[in-house]
């Protein structure tokens, strides 16, 4: 494209790839000279032209100028990045339905439930944690809310591919860095509120303030969906200009559950939408998940599908990896996988675990916390897991350069009477939980959900994945000797 095209009044040159990377190579690239937490891009101007940059858009005074390359000065290089990056892929954004789900919990699985439903009349792709998806794609996840160029790219793709819709997961830290501020969004949709990235925020009204802006910047065409149950749910869409819709269990909502019966199985309610009732069957276990599916057919409901058209679409609802996923082996006893990883998703786990764990048999946990992240909430785990579980073990969960050993003592400072016992392994942990399970016993996994890696001190390490693990540990050790667990 040509760079007159992306910035007025620029030089009529062809720009093949736009970089916020110095190191990478970019053939008649334009580089954009950011300020990050730890490096100021202006720095590195020269390395991006070494390696192809033709065009750099800054806006300090640079160290030195090359006069065969072109220099744009602008007041803030990220809202430039932000709209050049999304006019170079055509705008993708308006084009597509956007539904950007925010929140401490509860992003994945509300996403992913969209994108089943809303495949149901349209294409639909998927943005975030668990992976990238859409049409044949399914590539691994960059970051919960990828950064300002992957995004409008990937958005670009879809669209090329024939996506009619898209579900991104926006994070609190993708907010405050600005890399949605060029996504044009239909439906906004608010979760919950609690403990998590105050290693990055610092405090709780900084970590309200980043979601919030979210709604801040709607405007009156788009809907505002947030979770009138959750003590931030309405200060959420204060001064919001879109409309704005609630759901909730507990108080009155525009979308509504009643009659709630969560079985081992399944879960039955009612729905109750503008005062008219809805009878609702699902696979979705859990009160949060019942949370998380409200917050969906509001959102499908205000961006134009037919209510009747959302229930049918319920059934569609597949799996969503790595969240409440059973491993069903033949083994007499319950194994849940969850990516639980913040003290109120632990809670809200524990919670279902003793719902279906009977009354004289135990709830197992294999756990740990990531390294360099939050440290304040590692007490807070073990005190949950003394509250519900019959036994701890503490392992590894991306480590990051930390010890592992040293990360459990911090979550065991929490844990008063509940016997624990610490095993660096994450897969010999999981096995030992498997060895001593019972009939009817639950094993949590939790924390890394259906990641199949490991963050250490060096990057990314393959792993196995908690269910992959799980599997084949119930296939090599368990069976062998399953006269031996049954009681």
């Amino acid at each position: 494209m040509k760079l007159n095209h992306l910035i007025d009044g620029a030089p009529e040159i062809e720009i093949e790839q736009l970089t916020t990377d110095s190191r990478k190579k970019c053939r008649n690239g334009l580089f954009f000279c950011i300020k990050g937490l730890m490096h100021d891009g202006h720095r590195f101007a020269t390395m991006a032209i070494h390696n192809g940059a033709i065009a750099i858009v800054h806006s300090d005074d640079l160290a030195q100028y090359n006069p065969n390359v072109t220099y744009i000065k602008v007041k803030n290089t990220l809202k430039a990045l932000n709209m050049i990056a999304s006019r170079f892929y055509g705008n993708p954004s308006e084009k597509l339905t956007m539904y950007g789900i925010t929140g401490t919990n509860g992003k994945s699985s509300i996403a992913k439930m969209i994108k089943d439903m809303v495949s149901c009349s349209k294409p639909c792709g998927y943005i975030g944690t668990i992976a990238i998806e859409y049409a044949d794609v399914k590539l691994p996840p960059l970051l919960t809310t990828p950064d300002v160029i992957d995004i409008q790219r990937i958005l670009h793709d879809m669209d090329r591919a024939g996506m009619k819709a898209c579900a991104l997961e926006v994070s609190s830290i993708g907010l405050e860095q600005h890399r949605v501020d060029a996504v044009e969004f239909d439906v906004a949709i608010f979760t919950n509120f609690t403990h998590d990235h105050l290693d990055y925020h610092g405090t709780m009204d900084n970590y309200f303030e980043a979601k919030k802006v979210l709604f801040d910047n709607l405007h009156d065409s788009q809907a505002a969906i947030y979770n009138i149950d959750d003590p931030r749910g309405e200060d959420i869409v204060k001064n919001c200009k879109a409309r704005c819709f609630s759901y909730g269990i507990v108080n009155d909502a525009d979308y509504r559950a009643k009659n709630i019966q969560i079985l081992s199985d399944k879960t039955v309610f009612t729905l109750e939408v503008m005062r008219n009732e809805y009878r609702v069957e699902t696979n979705l276990l859990a009160m949060f998940n019942i949370y998380n599916l409200l917050a969906a057919i509001a959102a499908l409901h205000q961006s134009n599908h037919e209510i009747e058209d959302i229930l049918a679409s319920i059934p569609k609802i597949g799996q969503i990896d790595g969240r409440m996923e059973k491993v069903e082996e033949g083994q007499p006893f319950n194994i849940l996988v969850d990516f639980a990883h913040t003290p109120d998703g632990l809670k809200q786990i524990f919670e279902f675990a003793a719902k279906i764990t009977p009354v004289d048999r135990r709830i197992i946990a294999v756990f740990g916390s990531a390294g360099k992240r939050d440290t304040k909430k590692r007490p807070i785990f073990g005190q949950l897991a003394d509250r519900y579980c019959d036994m701890i073990i503490l392992t590894e969960d991306d480590p990051r350069g930390e010890s592992p050993i040293e990360i459990a003592q911090d979550i065991a400072q929490g844990i008063k009477k509940t016997n624990y016992i610490i095993i660096e392994s994450r897969y010999d942990a999981i096995r030992q939980a498997i060895e001593m399970a019972n009939v009817q016993d639950t094993i949590l996994l939790l924390g890394k959900g259906d990641e199949e890696f490991l963050y250490s001190e060096f990057g990314r390490e393959p792993w196995l994945g908690d269910q992959n693990a799980a599997k084949e540990i119930l296939h090599k050790y368990y069976f062998d000797n399953s006269d031996e667990n049954l009681y």
